[in-house]
């Protein structure tokens, strides 16, 4: 297990990479229904919090394998096996979700996170063992995630037997984020791994499709209830037919920029930028919990308000925006998306809601995604006026 040039020509994702983010498909959809849930039933506030803890596991672990396999991916034997493990964990950690976010009872996500994190672990100490360069940060990492799961599992032993009060949990829960996010800076000290800048850019533009598909997929659901409940009429209409479009903005303005070049040219910033899509791919799952209520509604009734309902939808846009135009700026050499243009939308999105008691759910999410649109064709104009296509940086001159 040698370490993969960081300059290796075409790298893509592999095909066991594709199926590794299929059981993550399943994941995302748990939590995103469970708070489709809370926020139908008026209880949106209540559920963010366990919505964001528990998609804190989900992206972590897939933050985790995504990185290693960018460094390490030989693709053998004990390499699939190991990765199969992995995927195992996914899936269980998938079935704890709706326990954990419904009822804060985090057993069997603890249980699929161990079995996860089990195999991330053998998979270093083999990089460790294999590839003397690296040995010092493969042991860190190793030791690094070893420490945090037992301190996970710790917390969870504590909390069930009472030991740890209850109002300490969510502090004690940011303490070991905090230490998880740690481990690779510290890690990486000893000896930077040579993750590949245009395979890792690839890799979260996948995870940026994946959510993207499962807000379709819930917009769907309540699309499937509002026909169940056999109220088809123009609200339906404006609100499934808003929400596509309004996906389709995001995608577009996500793209606008191919990170590789950009993660390539500053690898130090390669933290932030990581990092910062952790905001950014929960209010894309956020989104589709919203829109899947704001469709369902216009067939029956639900308990959450309109202004409610219009903020489930409003708070992840504007979230959306304001992550990706952060993300974005860490990575280009040229001003993509313009930051005046961005806090316009910004402001306009979380307004709007106010209105949803006298103008309906339905004309704030047309709004909305009138606004959005806006912005992307504000974007694109203003990127290709400048006579290019917007890139992560300004084109290197031919060498001599």
């Amino acid at each position: 297990m040698s370490a993969r040039p960081l300059d290796e020509p075409h790298r893509v994702s592999s095909q066991l990479e594709l199926l590794f983010d299929l059981t993550f498909v399943i994941a995302v959809a748990a939590v995103t229904a469970q708070l489709a849930h809370d926020i139908a039933a008026g209880h949106g506030l209540a559920g963010l919090v366990p919505f964001l803890q528990v998609f804190f596991a989900i992206w972590w672990a897939w933050m985790n394998f995504t990185w290693f396999a960018s460094s390490y991916d030989t693709d053998d034997v004990a390499y699939r096996l190991l990765t199969m493990v992995q995927m195992a964990g996914v899936l269980v950690l998938a079935a704890g979700v709706p326990a954990a976010a419904g009822h804060a009872d985090f057993g069997v996500v603890t249980l699929g996170y161990l079995i996860m994190r089990t195999a991330l672990v053998t998979q270093w100490l083999r990089a460790g063992l294999e590839d003397p360069a690296s040995r010092r940060t493969a042991r860190r990492y190793a030791a690094g995630i070893g420490l945090a799961q037992l301190a996970w599992l710790l917390r969870f032993l504590l909390t069930e037997t009472g030991v740890l009060p209850a109002w300490s949990a969510f502090a004690s829960f940011v303490c070991l984020v905090v230490l998880e996010l740690a481990v690779p800076r510290w890690a990486e000290r000893a000896r930077a791994t040579t993750w590949h800048p245009h395979h890792i850019a690839e890799r979260y533009g996948l995870f940026t499709i994946i959510l993207l598909g499962e807000s379709v997929l819930a917009a769907s659901r309540g699309v499937e209830g509002a026909l169940d409940a056999g109220e088809v009429g123009g609200p339906l209409i404006v609100v499934a037919a808003s929400g596509l479009v309004l996906l389709f903005a995001l995608w577009w303005l996500y793209f606008l920029v191919q990170a590789g070049d950009g993660l390539s040219d500053r690898r130090h910033r390669s933290y932030l930028w990581g990092y910062g899509h952790y905001g950014f791919f929960a209010a894309l799952a956020a989104l589709g919990a919203g829109l899947e209520v704001a469709v369902e509604q216009t067939g029956h009734g639900v308990a959450a308000s309109p202004l409610a309902l219009g903020y489930a939808v409003a708070v992840p846009v504007a979230s959306c925006l304001a992550l990706l135009w952060a993300v974005h700026a860490l990575v280009v050499a040229e001003r993509v998306m313009y930051p005046a243009a961005v806090l316009g939308c910004v402001a306009a999105v979380l307004a709007l809601p106010l209105v949803a008691p006298w103008l309906g759910l339905a004309a704030v999410v047309a709004a909305i995604t009138t606004g959005c649109v806006l912005l992307a064709a504000v974007t694109i104009a203003a990127n290709g006026a400048r006579g290019s296509t917007p890139s992560a940086v300004r084109p290197r001159p031919a060498p001599r």
